[in-house]
């Protein structure tokens, strides 16, 4: 195949494809018990990993240990921090598909945003 036609095709096939969008999502970590992670930010619940998930999504291992910054135990080990991630969704299910990257803010951040409600 010629370089141009080959370039095109490849160009073609590129638009045709639904590509993922990443998306930033600020709001409340909680990690509330044993393999129960998720994010409520300002269009709701985002559900990361349900107990008996054996990893979550993909990105999951560069969320580190929030309870070494600020952050709130409410259980025992477990508990909530404020976070921004830029992730991928299903937006459908109000999952969160794949984590592309994480941000632990002060929790003073999340409680002045208006839209967030602190978790119990």
């Amino acid at each position: 195949m010629r370089p141009l036609a080959a370039a095109l095709l490849f160009s073609l096939t590129l638009a045709a494809t639904p590509g993922l969008a990443a998306e930033t999502r600020c709001g409340w970590l909680q990690n509330p018990t044993p393999g129960n992670w998720w994010l409520d930010d300002n269009q709701g619940m985002w559900v990361m990993r349900s107990q008996g998930d054996e990893d979550g999504p993909p990105g999951m291992d560069i969320i580190p240990d929030i309870s070494e910054r600020d952050y709130v135990a409410t259980n025992g080990y477990y508990g909530y921090a404020c976070a921004c991630m830029s992730v991928e969704t299903d937006a459908s299910e109000k999952k969160i598909t794949e984590i592309l990257s994480f941000r632990q803010l002060p929790l003073s951040k999340c409680e002045n945003d208006a839209a967030l409600t602190t978790p119990q």
